[in-house]
């Protein structure tokens, strides 16, 4: 056998490198941008929990994320020529927490919504959910556009995150300045 095919089968056997990402410690929160910067923005601290899941909290790095006093509200930007991009804390109690099966409560923690930097006002009709994706050494977000309006008053049911898979669509590749969100 080959050495190649060897290697190829160890793995599929589970017998090669872990193929889950590590829920525990600190994390750093990486914006990624149309030209291919990357930004660390942020972190996020895992605490491992009963049941496989980890406890998380998001903190934003106030040197880079900048405060933008829009619509009567402070909000933590990344400033661009190209498009602004705003974090929208969840507003509603809610577990925080995640494991590889269940992201929506880390995704619903990482809303942003977009702007021209000439715009006045929060655009939350131009919000975007982060789709991740576990990787072996990160957590991979896919933009998505949400209407933010949406959790402009509190849910119906405050165990289930808002913002499902029928609530968000994909953007067109590259159509925002911020193309991925990576925690890793």
């Amino acid at each position: 056998m080959s050495a190649r095919r060897a290697a190829a089968l160890a793995l599929l056997l589970g017998a090669g490198p872990a193929c889950a990402f590590d829920f525990s410690g600190e994390k750093q929160l990486i914006a990624v941008t149309k030209d291919g910067a990357r930004t660390a923005i942020g972190r996020v601290v895992f605490t491992p929990a009963a049941g496989g899941v980890a406890a998380f909290r998001v903190q934003m790095d106030p040197a880079v994320m900048r405060d933008h006093f829009l619509s009567m509200r402070e909000f933590k930007c990344l400033p661009a020529e190209q498009e602004i991009s705003c974090f929208v804390p969840y507003p509603y109690p809610q577990p925080g927490t995640a494991s590889a099966g269940q992201l929506a409560w880390l995704e619903h923690s990482l809303l942003f919504f977009y702007k021209q930097p000439r715009d006045f006002g929060a655009r939350l009709w131009n919000g975007i959910a982060f789709r991740f994706t576990a990787t072996p050494t990160a957590l991979v977000g896919t933009p998505q556009a949400v209407d933010l309006n949406r959790i402009g008053v509190p849910p119906d049911n405050p165990a289930l995150p808002p913002y499902g898979p029928a609530d968000r669509d994909d953007f067109s590749p590259g159509a925002r300045w911020l193309t991925e969100l990576r925690i890793e």
